[in-house]
């Protein structure tokens, strides 16, 4: 009997552990959430490019380009990215986010920075504002289903 009495506490105590740790994933409020696959998004991009940033945009995103059109569809958004290449540098920090009740959209925005070359192949620093709709996929993972940046001056010191 003893043997039998602390083997079930044994498996309540795994179980119940068990249940602290999910507990624990699952205090992430939504706007914590977005915020995370922000700088996951963010960390993309500056290891990974074009290849790193298109990888969070779901197949019918759309694209309002600062100054451009409205560009739809991952891989004309990708190919209007093209002259993304090896000196672009595109880093962005956001300011807020917010998950729908529903739990399968949101939005995130804040600043961003862009150095590239300008056409006298100087490095040049462009800043402006974006903001990004994101969208929870059928196999759970969240995609940016659109996005917009307006440039604006560089922010003061």
């Amino acid at each position: 009997m003893k043997k039998m009495l602390v083997a079930m506490v044994g498996i309540c105590t795994l179980v119940l552990g068990a249940q602290g740790k999910d507990k624990g994933k699952a205090t992430m409020s939504g706007a914590e959430q977005l915020m995370k696959i922000e700088a996951d998004f963010n960390q993309a991009a500056a290891g990974h490019g074009v290849d790193g940033f298109m990888s969070y945009f779901a197949e019918d995103g759309v694209s309002v380009q600062n100054g451009g059109g409205i560009v739809t569809g991952k891989a004309a958004i990708r190919e209007s990215l093209s002259p993304w290449g090896p000196d672009l540098s595109l880093t962005w920090k956001p300011v807020k986010a917010e998950m729908a009740a529903s739990g399968d959209l949101g939005y995130t925005f804040g600043n961003y920075v862009l150095k590239a070359k300008d056409k006298n192949g100087k490095m040049a620093t462009q800043y402006g504002k974006y903001a990004t709709v994101w969208k929870k996929q059928k196999d759970g993972s969240w995609k940016v289903a659109m996005d917009m940046g307006n440039g604006s001056p560089a922010p003061a010191e």
